[in-house]
């Protein structure tokens, strides 16, 4: 099985701690790394909006998943990170290109 890192991620403290959204997360990347074959080896949870030039530095959680992926060579699995609008960011560059260039694999899960 290949290494697997999660990352979840709500918008809003309200989002968080009503854990709306994070248990369907979780359900559909499992189910998608039992499918294709990896091993969720760490998971991350962050409540930060994803808004702003500076997203990433408001994102310690999902520094430290990138960190995790490089150092044991693991793919990256970013769940509820992605609204209609920032896909053009795949295009444009930002946090997208970001996530894209710094692992090995980078498998995007769209909400």
């Amino acid at each position: 099985m290949s290494p697997l890192i999660a990352y979840y991620r709500v918008s809003t403290q309200k989002q968080g701690r009503s854990g709306l959204g994070l248990e369907g997360q979780r359900a559909a990347v499992k189910a998608f790394a039992a499918a294709e074959g990896f091993e969720i080896i760490a998971e991350f949870t962050e409540i930060e909006t994803g808004k702003g030039s500076d997203a990433l530095t408001k994102r310690p959680k999902l520094l430290a998943a990138l960190a995790h992926a490089k150092r044991d060579g693991a793919s990256v699995i970013v769940a509820g990170a992605y609204g209609h609008s920032r896909f053009r960011e795949l295009i444009l560059g930002g946090m997208t290109q970001h996530l894209i260039t710094q692992t090995a694999r980078c498998v995007l899960l769209s909400h």
